[in-house]
């Protein structure tokens, strides 16, 4: 795919969008759309006066479920897929805890920290947003920990459709991200009211208010 190259000759005006159009389009935030077009995951290219512009068949992709040609599940199609069927559970009752998570080394590190405080938590991961979403009605978590930039639906419109929908308000929400303060201004509404951990202090942080949506003691540190 094309990202930020120059553009095909002859393109139809309508053939594309900004990307503030396709952050509306997607329900993503213009940031996670950027992001989006730097992995090569939407054909883009800019103008001569430099302005970006994205395929709007690409977007179309995106929507439909559809990523780099192959089929995938839309995010609504995600939680449809499971909303009747019963979570399996493990053979033990124990509590439930679901990170989404794209990157390996913060998905290692929450493994190795929950691993040493709770060791008897069931945790499950998810690499973006769009099976993240899946696995929330799939397994109906007891915590969901969830970073705001992902690929296929940020965190926080995943956070967004899950509020709307009343079998998931009981669920408690820690967002764990890179983004400092200011870099979350964009996503203040949708993470009203909810936990926010920022990576740099998340071994000192995250343990504490794990414990507390658990209603578990945290281990002092040795």
């Amino acid at each position: 795919m094309q990202s930020d190259k120059n553009p095909p000759q002859k393109v139809a005006a309508d053939a594309t969008v900004t990307t503030l159009e396709a952050a509306r389009l997607l329900g993503l935030a213009v940031r996670s759309v950027q992001l989006m077009v730097d992995r090569g995951e939407l054909e883009a290219w800019k103008t001569p006066g430099g302005h970006r512009r994205i395929s709007r068949t690409s977007v179309e992709r995106w929507r439909q479920g559809e990523r780099a040609g192959t089929a995938s599940q839309s995010p609504a199609a995600a939680l449809a897929d499971h909303r009747s069927a019963p979570p399996p559970r493990t053979a033990r009752n124990v509590p439930r805890v679901l990170l989404i998570e794209d990157s390996a080394h913060f998905q290692n590190l929450i493994k190795l920290l929950m691993g040493q405080q709770f060791p008897e938590v069931e945790l499950l991961t998810a690499s973006d947003g769009i099976a993240g979403l899946a696995m929330v009605g799939q397994y109906q978590p007891d915590v969901l920990m969830v970073d705001i930039l992902l690929p296929g639906i940020d965190g926080a419109a995943l956070i967004t459709r899950l509020r709307a929908m009343p079998q998931f308000q009981a669920m408690q929400i820690i967002v764990v991200t890179s983004l400092d303060a200011s870099q979350r201004a964009p996503y203040a509404l949708a993470l009203h009211d909810i936990a926010v951990v920022h990576k740099p202090q998340l071994v000192v942080e995250l343990p504490a208010l794990l414990g507390a949506c658990l209603g578990k003691r945290v281990l002092p540190s040795p």
